[in-house]
C-alpha cells in the first residue's frame, strides 16, 4: 500500500528494467507506424471498473524490518465505479506505490499477488468479520478485547491484520486498541474460498462462419439479470444477439448462453456484444491496475455497475481465430489463448517463436515476463484484423526491506498513500530520485539500438504464413 517502503532496496536496476521495457514497447509502436491500427483487447474479463479516490478512513501503523522502521497510514481506500457506485478497499500490495485516479479492474486472484498465497482465504475471512462489514464497533471491540474502536482505528487494525497475511509484513498498529483488533483478526482468521466474479462472459472471444450462430458465450453473474446490448452497428450489419432458440435476447441471467447471429451474406468482419447490470460486488474480490498502482481487495460495495464484453470474428474461408489474454501469476506471464474455428491452420509469432493452431483446435501460449514488466503484444488475425494486448505484470509483494529512517506522515500524499523514507525521497510522490537521469539514459540507449521488437510483437510478413491466415 505504501510506496516509500523499499523503493531504494528494489534498486535502480529493477526500476531501470521497467523503464526500459516501457521505452521498448513505445519504440515498437513507433516502428509499426503505418500498419493497420490494432483492435485493443483488454484483459478485463468483466465486473466492476473503478477509479481510485485515495485513502479515506485510516490511522497509523509501523512496519519493522532488520532494525529499521517505517510509520505509514493504514486503512480504507475509496473508489468510484464507472457507471455508478462506490467501493471500499484495503491494500494487499504494500511494497508498491499508489497512483491517485488510477483505473482498477475487478480481477481474479490468479492475476494478482494472491496467487499461490496459501493465506489468501484468511484475508477474505478478515474482510467478512471486521470493519466495514461489521459496523457495530462496540461489538467488534468486545470480541477483540479492546476498550473501544473508532472507524479510523478499526480500519487500521483490519489493514494491519491483512498485511500480515498478504505481504508477510512485520507490522503493528500504533493505536493500542487497533493493535488488539489486528491481533484478534490475525489469530482468528480461517480460510475462505475466493468469491466468484460479479459478472463475466465465457469465453470472451468466439469465431465462426457467416450464416451461423457463433458462440455460445455464457453469462456468469451473481446478479438476478443483465441487460444485453447488441453490436453498435447491428442495424446496418444485420448481426443480432440471440439465444439458443435463435430469438433476439435483450436480457439474460446466470448461465444464459448467447450467440452472434451473422447474416449469410455478411462480409468478413467482427462484432462485440456487451452485458451490464447493477449489483453488489462480492467482498474479497481483487482489484488490479494496469498503471503500476498497488493491488487492492474489496471490503465493501454499494450497488454498483458491472459489465462485460465478448467479441466474435467471422470469415468465408481460411483460419478463424478467436483471441483472448489473461495474466497468469503462477507462470509469471500472460496467457494468450487462440481458438481456431476455421478450415486452415492459424499461425502467429510471439517472442520470436512461431505458434500454429490447427483448424478446429485451441491452444494457450504463456508469454513469460519479469515482474513489473510492461508488455504490448499485437497478433494478426484473419483478413487483416489485429488484436492488441497490453498491461503490466504485477504478481509479487514479498522480498524487499525497509531502508532509511522513519518520517511519520499525517495522511496520504496526492500521488501516494505512503509515508516517506529519508535518503532518496518517495518515488511515487516525487516521480523521480537521483537515479532518474541514469535510468532514462539507459532506456533511450536501448530504444536507439533497436531493442523495441522484444515487446511489440507483430506477426511478420511471411508469405508462407500469410497463406494459412487468409
Amino acid at each position: 500500500m505504501f510506496s516509500a517502503l523499499s523503493i531504494r532496496s528494489r534498486g535502480a536496476a529493477r526500476l531501470a528494467a521497467v523503464t526500459v521495457a516501457a521505452g521498448l514497447a513505445l519504440a515498437g509502436g513507433m516502428a509499426a507506424a503505418g500498419a493497420a491500427v490494432a483492435e485493443e483487447a483488454p484483459q478485463h474479463r468483466g465486473g466492476a471498473v473503478a477509479t481510485l479516490g485515495g485513502l479515506q478512513t485510516f490511522d497509523q501503523a509501523v512496519i519493522r524490518d532488520n532494525g529499521s522502521s517505517q510509520q505509514v497510514p493504514a486503512g480504507l481506500f475509496e473508489m468510484s465505479v464507472e457507471g455508478g457506485g462506490a467501493l471500499q478497499t484495503y491494500c494487499i500490495d504494500i511494497l508498491n506505490p499508489t497512483q491517485k485516479d488510477a483505473k482498477y479492474q475487478e480481477t481474479p486472484w490468479s492475476g494478482t499477488s494472491l496467487n499461490g498465497n496459501r493465506d489468501a482465504g484468511k484475508i477474505r475471512w478478515i474482510l467478512q468479520h471486521s470493519y466495514p462489514q461489521v459496523n457495530d464497533l462496540a461489538a467488534l471491540a468486545r470480541k477483540a478485547g479492546a476498550r473501544s474502536l473508532t472507524a479510523q482505528t478499526a480500519a487500521a487494525g483490519t489493514q494491519v491484520a491483512i498485511w500480515r497475511y498478504s505481504d508477510g509484513a512485520k507490522v503493528d498498529a500504533v493505536d493500542p486498541q487497533a493493535e488488539k483488533l489486528a491481533d484478534y483478526l490475525y489469530r482468528s482468521a480461517r480460510n475462505s474460498a475466493e468469491p466468484k466474479a460479479s459478472l463475466t462472459l465465457e469465453p470472451p472471444a468466439v469465431s465462426g462462419r457467416a450464416g451461423e450462430k457463433i458462440g455460445p458465450v455464457t453469462v456468469r453473474t451473481d446478479a438476478e439479470s443483465v441487460t444485453v446490448t447488441p453490436p453498435a452497428d447491428s442495424v446496418a450489419s444485420g448481426v443480432k444477439v440471440v439465444g439458443k432458440n435463435g430469438k433476439p435476447v435483450k436480457s439474460a441471467g446466470n448461465g444464459s448462453r448467447l450467440y452472434f447471429d451473422v447474416p449469410k451474406d455478411a462480409p468478413d468482419g467482427s462484432a462485440a456484444l456487451s452485458v451490464q447490470t447493477s449489483t453488489t460486488v462480492p467482498v474479497g474480490r481483487a482489484f488490479a491496475s494496469e498503471t503500476r498502482s498497488q493491488t487492492q481487495i474489496l471490503a465493501g460495495s454499494s450497488e454498483s455497475t458491472v459489465s462485460a464484453t465478448a467479441t466474435a470474428n467471422w470469415a468465408a474461408e481460411g483460419a478463424l481465430p478467436a483471441l483472448s489474454a489473461e495474466k497468469n501469476c503462477a507462470k509469471s506471464g500472460v496467457d494468450i489463448t487462440a481458438t481456431n474455428k476455421g478450415d486452415k491452420p492459424f499461425t502467429f509469432r510471439l517472442m520470436d517463436f512461431k505458434h500454429t493452431i490447427k483448424a478446429g483446435e485451441s491452444q494457450t501460449v504463456t508469454i513469460p515476463l519479469q515482474e513489473d514488466q510492461p508488455y504490448d503484444f499485437t497478433i494478426n488475425g484473419a483478413n487483416g484484423s489485429e488484436k492488441r494486448f497490453k498491461g503490466v505484470l504485477d504478481c509479487r509483494t514479498a522480498g524487499d526491506t525497509i531502508t532509511g529512517k522513519t518520517q511519520p506522515v499525517s495522511g496520504p500524499s496526492p500521488a501516494s498513500a505512503g509515508g516517506t523514507t529519508t535518503g532518496g525521497g518517495d518515488l511515487a510522490e516525487t516521480g523521480s530520485n537521483s537515479n532518474t537521469p541514469m535510468i532514462v539514459g539507459i532506456a533511450v540507449a536501448f530504444v536507439v539500438v533497436g531493442g523495441a521488437a522484444v515487446f511489440f510483437l507483430r506477426k511478420k510478413d511471411d508469405p508462407a504464413e500469410t497463406s494459412t491466415e487468409e
